[in-house]
Protein backbone atom coordinates (compact mmCIF):
# COMPACT_ATOMS: atom_id res chain seq x y z
CA UNK A 1 0.00 0.00 0.00
CA UNK A 2 1.41 3.44 -0.79
CA UNK A 3 0.25 6.81 0.74
CA UNK A 4 0.50 10.42 -0.10
CA UNK A 5 1.05 12.91 2.81
CA UNK A 6 -1.06 16.10 2.67
CA UNK A 7 -0.36 18.98 4.35
CA UNK A 8 -3.25 20.77 6.53
CA UNK A 9 -4.37 23.87 5.39
CA UNK A 10 -2.58 25.93 8.71
CA UNK A 11 0.57 24.20 7.31
CA UNK A 12 0.64 25.52 4.12
CA UNK A 13 0.39 29.24 4.44
CA UNK A 14 2.81 28.86 7.52
CA UNK A 15 5.14 27.38 5.13
CA UNK A 16 4.24 30.08 2.31
CA UNK A 17 4.88 32.47 4.78
CA UNK A 18 8.53 31.13 5.72
CA UNK A 19 9.42 31.00 2.51
CA UNK A 20 8.55 34.87 1.84
CA UNK A 21 10.24 35.81 4.46
CA UNK A 22 13.31 34.11 3.51
CA UNK A 23 13.17 35.60 0.27
CA UNK A 24 12.82 38.99 1.85
CA UNK A 25 15.23 38.63 4.42
CA UNK A 26 18.16 36.40 2.76
CA UNK A 27 18.10 34.23 6.48
CA UNK A 28 16.69 30.83 7.37
CA UNK A 29 12.46 30.46 7.84
CA UNK A 30 12.61 30.05 11.05
CA UNK A 31 14.95 33.10 11.96
CA UNK A 32 12.57 34.85 9.76
CA UNK A 33 9.74 34.07 11.73
CA UNK A 34 11.11 35.01 14.69
CA UNK A 35 12.36 38.28 13.59
CA UNK A 36 9.08 38.84 12.26
CA UNK A 37 7.26 38.39 15.80
CA UNK A 38 10.16 40.21 17.49
CA UNK A 39 9.52 43.30 15.43
CA UNK A 40 5.58 43.63 15.31
CA UNK A 41 5.97 42.98 19.75
CA UNK A 42 7.92 45.80 19.05
CA UNK A 43 6.10 48.32 17.24
CA UNK A 44 2.94 47.11 19.01
CA UNK A 45 4.90 48.18 22.53
CA UNK A 46 5.58 51.73 20.86
CA UNK A 47 1.70 52.43 20.32
CA UNK A 48 0.80 50.84 23.64
CA UNK A 49 3.62 53.40 25.11
CA UNK A 50 2.51 56.36 23.39
CA UNK A 51 -1.20 55.87 22.83
CA UNK A 52 -3.10 58.67 24.74
CA UNK A 53 0.02 60.55 25.66
CA UNK A 54 -1.08 64.30 25.39
CA UNK A 55 3.00 65.10 24.88
CA UNK A 56 3.42 63.82 22.11
CA UNK A 57 0.74 65.98 19.87
CA UNK A 58 2.02 69.08 21.91
CA UNK A 59 5.11 68.04 20.30
CA UNK A 60 3.95 67.62 16.91
CA UNK A 61 2.39 70.95 17.25
CA UNK A 62 5.23 73.04 18.85
CA UNK A 63 8.04 71.86 16.27
CA UNK A 64 5.90 73.01 12.97
CA UNK A 65 4.82 76.44 15.36
CA UNK A 66 8.69 77.04 16.00
CA UNK A 67 9.98 76.07 12.15
CA UNK A 68 7.47 78.86 11.20
CA UNK A 69 8.79 81.23 14.12
CA UNK A 70 12.06 80.31 12.68
CA UNK A 71 11.77 81.10 8.77
CA UNK A 72 9.91 84.33 9.88
CA UNK A 73 12.46 85.50 12.01
CA UNK A 74 15.04 84.56 9.01
CA UNK A 75 12.53 86.49 7.20
CA UNK A 76 13.09 89.55 9.45
CA UNK A 77 16.33 89.29 9.13
CA UNK A 78 17.26 89.20 5.63
CA UNK A 79 15.09 92.39 5.08
CA UNK A 80 17.25 94.23 8.02
CA UNK A 81 20.20 93.42 5.69
CA UNK A 82 18.83 95.06 2.70
CA UNK A 83 17.28 97.96 4.49
CA UNK A 84 20.73 98.28 5.70
CA UNK A 85 22.14 97.76 2.08
CA UNK A 86 19.68 100.06 0.79
CA UNK A 87 20.70 103.18 3.30
CA UNK A 88 24.31 102.69 2.74
CA UNK A 89 24.51 102.22 -0.80
CA UNK A 90 21.02 102.33 -3.05
CA UNK A 91 19.31 105.79 -1.24
CA UNK A 92 22.44 107.87 -1.66
CA UNK A 93 23.13 106.30 -5.23
CA UNK A 94 19.85 107.15 -6.49
CA UNK A 95 19.45 110.42 -5.03
CA UNK A 96 22.52 111.70 -5.97
CA UNK A 97 21.44 110.37 -9.65
CA UNK A 98 17.99 111.80 -9.52
CA UNK A 99 19.70 115.49 -8.42
CA UNK A 100 21.81 115.33 -11.49
CA UNK A 101 18.79 114.52 -14.28
CA UNK A 102 16.88 117.43 -12.61
CA UNK A 103 20.13 119.71 -12.78
CA UNK A 104 20.36 118.43 -16.23
CA UNK A 105 16.87 118.91 -17.34
CA UNK A 106 16.83 122.53 -16.00
CA UNK A 107 19.80 123.12 -17.94
CA UNK A 108 18.69 121.87 -21.17
CA UNK A 109 14.98 124.05 -20.71
CA UNK A 110 17.45 127.11 -20.42
CA UNK A 111 19.08 125.95 -23.83
CA UNK A 112 15.67 125.39 -25.78
CA UNK A 113 14.53 129.00 -24.57
CA UNK A 114 17.17 130.03 -25.82
CA UNK A 115 17.10 129.51 -28.82
CA UNK A 116 13.03 129.58 -29.72
CA UNK A 117 11.57 129.48 -33.23
CA UNK A 118 11.29 132.97 -34.54
CA UNK A 119 7.35 133.92 -34.76
CA UNK A 120 5.88 132.10 -37.86
CA UNK A 121 9.24 131.08 -39.03
CA UNK A 122 11.77 128.39 -38.40
CA UNK A 123 14.76 128.42 -36.03
CA UNK A 124 16.96 126.44 -38.80
CA UNK A 125 18.67 123.19 -38.75
CA UNK A 126 22.45 122.15 -39.45
CA UNK A 127 22.94 118.96 -41.18
CA UNK A 128 26.53 118.07 -42.20
CA UNK A 129 27.87 121.70 -41.68
CA UNK A 130 25.29 123.10 -43.82
CA UNK A 131 22.60 125.65 -42.18
CA UNK A 132 19.44 125.54 -44.10
CA UNK A 133 16.51 127.91 -42.93
CA UNK A 134 14.02 126.49 -44.52
CA UNK A 135 11.78 123.76 -43.10
CA UNK A 136 11.41 121.74 -46.79
CA UNK A 137 15.04 122.02 -47.27
CA UNK A 138 15.61 120.82 -43.60
CA UNK A 139 13.30 118.01 -43.88
CA UNK A 140 14.88 116.65 -46.72
CA UNK A 141 18.39 116.88 -45.98
CA UNK A 142 17.48 115.44 -42.70
CA UNK A 143 16.12 111.96 -44.29
CA UNK A 144 19.21 112.30 -47.02
CA UNK A 145 21.43 112.22 -43.87
CA UNK A 146 19.39 108.92 -41.84
CA UNK A 147 19.94 107.07 -45.32
CA UNK A 148 23.80 107.42 -45.10
CA UNK A 149 23.16 105.94 -41.68
CA UNK A 150 23.43 101.83 -41.38
CA UNK A 151 24.87 101.21 -37.96
CA UNK A 152 23.05 100.92 -34.31
CA UNK A 153 25.55 103.05 -32.89
CA UNK A 154 24.58 106.78 -32.87
CA UNK A 155 26.05 108.96 -36.09
CA UNK A 156 26.35 112.78 -35.49
CA UNK A 157 25.05 114.48 -38.29
CA UNK A 158 24.06 118.16 -37.30
CA UNK A 159 22.41 120.28 -34.25
CA UNK A 160 18.90 121.67 -33.70
CA UNK A 161 18.25 124.40 -31.36
CA UNK A 162 21.47 124.40 -29.86
CA UNK A 163 21.56 120.55 -29.45
CA UNK A 164 23.66 118.23 -30.92
CA UNK A 165 21.76 115.65 -33.67
CA UNK A 166 22.83 111.89 -33.99
CA UNK A 167 21.07 109.31 -35.84
CA UNK A 168 20.64 105.32 -34.96
CA UNK A 169 19.48 103.01 -37.11
CA UNK A 170 17.64 99.80 -35.47
CA UNK A 171 17.49 96.84 -37.94
CA UNK A 172 15.10 94.81 -36.63
CA UNK A 173 12.53 97.46 -36.68
CA UNK A 174 13.80 99.17 -39.83
CA UNK A 175 13.53 102.34 -37.97
CA UNK A 176 15.92 105.32 -37.48
CA UNK A 177 15.67 107.40 -34.09
CA UNK A 178 16.96 111.09 -33.34
CA UNK A 179 18.81 111.99 -30.64
CA UNK A 180 19.12 115.63 -29.81
CA UNK A 181 22.03 115.78 -26.89
CA UNK A 182 22.34 118.72 -24.48
CA UNK A 183 23.04 117.64 -20.73
CA UNK A 184 20.26 115.44 -20.78
CA UNK A 185 19.10 113.09 -24.23
CA UNK A 186 15.97 113.70 -26.19
CA UNK A 187 14.57 111.07 -28.41
CA UNK A 188 12.41 110.93 -31.61
CA UNK A 189 11.42 108.61 -33.87
CA UNK A 190 11.75 109.86 -37.32
CA UNK A 191 9.42 108.79 -40.50
CA UNK A 192 9.44 109.07 -44.06
CA UNK A 193 7.85 112.65 -44.11
CA UNK A 194 10.55 115.35 -43.83
CA UNK A 195 7.82 118.34 -42.05
CA UNK A 196 6.23 115.39 -40.02
CA UNK A 197 9.82 114.62 -38.97
CA UNK A 198 10.30 118.15 -37.48
CA UNK A 199 7.64 117.82 -35.95
CA UNK A 200 8.48 115.41 -33.80
CA UNK A 201 11.65 117.07 -33.14
CA UNK A 202 9.55 119.89 -31.72
CA UNK A 203 7.76 117.71 -30.02
CA UNK A 204 10.30 115.44 -27.99
CA UNK A 205 12.16 118.85 -27.07
CA UNK A 206 8.88 120.31 -25.42
CA UNK A 207 8.33 116.76 -23.59
CA UNK A 208 11.02 118.42 -21.04
CA UNK A 209 9.26 119.84 -18.27
CA UNK A 210 6.97 117.07 -18.05
CA UNK A 211 10.21 114.80 -17.39
CA UNK A 212 11.65 117.13 -15.49
CA UNK A 213 8.09 116.87 -12.86
CA UNK A 214 8.64 112.54 -12.89
CA UNK A 215 11.96 113.12 -12.00
CA UNK A 216 11.03 115.52 -8.89
CA UNK A 217 8.37 112.83 -8.42
CA UNK A 218 11.03 110.10 -8.24
CA UNK A 219 12.55 111.80 -6.28
CA UNK A 220 10.20 112.71 -3.10
CA UNK A 221 9.36 109.10 -3.51
CA UNK A 222 13.13 108.02 -2.76
CA UNK A 223 13.26 110.56 0.16
CA UNK A 224 10.03 108.78 1.69
CA UNK A 225 11.42 105.31 0.98
CA UNK A 226 14.81 106.03 2.65
CA UNK A 227 12.87 107.67 5.26
CA UNK A 228 10.46 104.97 6.19
CA UNK A 229 13.79 102.48 6.03
CA UNK A 230 15.52 104.00 8.99
CA UNK A 231 12.23 104.27 11.03
CA UNK A 232 12.60 99.97 10.42
CA UNK A 233 16.15 99.44 10.69
CA UNK A 234 16.93 98.20 13.50
CA UNK A 235 13.85 96.96 14.68
CA UNK A 236 13.87 93.40 16.64
CA UNK A 237 11.66 90.29 15.79
CA UNK A 238 8.15 90.79 16.90
CA UNK A 239 7.69 87.56 18.14
CA UNK A 240 10.83 86.93 19.39
CA UNK A 241 9.80 86.25 23.04
CA UNK A 242 7.07 83.38 21.50
CA UNK A 243 10.04 81.93 19.72
CA UNK A 244 12.34 81.75 22.44
CA UNK A 245 9.33 80.28 25.00
CA UNK A 246 8.13 77.35 22.50
CA UNK A 247 11.62 76.70 21.56
CA UNK A 248 12.20 76.19 25.22
CA UNK A 249 8.98 73.91 25.72
CA UNK A 250 9.81 71.81 22.71
CA UNK A 251 13.31 71.48 24.18
CA UNK A 252 11.89 70.17 27.62
CA UNK A 253 9.31 67.90 25.53
CA UNK A 254 11.89 66.18 23.66
CA UNK A 255 13.95 65.52 26.86
CA UNK A 256 10.72 63.88 28.10
CA UNK A 257 10.12 62.01 25.42
CA UNK A 258 13.77 60.83 25.04
CA UNK A 259 14.20 62.34 21.18
CA UNK A 260 17.17 64.09 20.17
CA UNK A 261 15.69 67.10 18.80
CA UNK A 262 14.73 66.25 15.16
CA UNK A 263 12.50 64.09 15.73
CA UNK A 264 14.14 60.65 16.12
CA UNK A 265 14.25 58.51 19.39
CA UNK A 266 17.38 58.65 21.20
CA UNK A 267 19.40 55.38 20.93
CA UNK A 268 18.92 53.00 23.67
CA UNK A 269 20.98 50.63 24.88
CA UNK A 270 20.71 47.05 22.89
CA UNK A 271 18.67 44.20 25.03
CA UNK A 272 18.01 40.99 24.20
CA UNK A 273 14.46 40.18 23.58
CA UNK A 274 14.49 37.04 25.61
CA UNK A 275 16.28 39.42 28.27
CA UNK A 276 13.62 42.16 28.45
CA UNK A 277 9.98 42.02 29.47
CA UNK A 278 7.41 43.19 27.46
CA UNK A 279 4.48 45.60 28.15
CA UNK A 280 2.48 42.85 26.02
CA UNK A 281 3.02 39.65 28.01
CA UNK A 282 -0.02 40.77 29.79
CA UNK A 283 -2.17 40.54 26.87
CA UNK A 284 -0.04 37.08 25.83
CA UNK A 285 -2.21 33.75 26.35
CA UNK A 286 0.01 30.66 27.65
CA UNK A 287 0.77 27.80 24.95
CA UNK A 288 0.94 24.62 26.43
CA UNK A 289 4.60 23.31 25.53
CA UNK A 290 5.22 21.21 22.67
CA UNK A 291 5.79 17.13 22.92
CA UNK A 292 8.89 17.12 20.78
CA UNK A 293 8.87 12.93 20.56
CA UNK A 294 5.03 13.48 19.66
CA UNK A 295 4.74 13.54 15.58
CA UNK A 296 2.51 16.18 14.09
CA UNK A 297 -0.78 14.40 12.49
CA UNK A 298 -0.74 13.15 8.93
CA UNK A 299 -3.91 12.57 6.59
CA UNK A 300 -3.60 8.82 4.82
CA UNK A 301 -5.28 8.48 1.79
CA UNK A 302 -7.07 5.11 2.16
CA UNK A 303 -7.22 2.70 -0.34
Amino acid sequence: MGSNVHLLPDQTVENKQKFISQIMTSKSPVRSCDDVDETALSFAEIKALCAGDPRIKERMDLDVEVVKLKLMKADHQSKQYRLEDQLLKYFPQEIETNKGYIQGFEADLETLAAHPHPEDSFAGMEIRGDVLTDKENAGAALLDACKEVKISDPVQIGSYRGFTMSVEFEAWKQEYTLLLKGQMTHRASLGTDPRGNLTRIDNALAQMPQRLEAVKNQLDNLYQQQAAAKEEIGKPFPFEDDLRVKSSRLVELDTLLNIDGKGHAQPETVVAKSARPSVLDSLKRPVPPRNPEKKPKQHEEVR
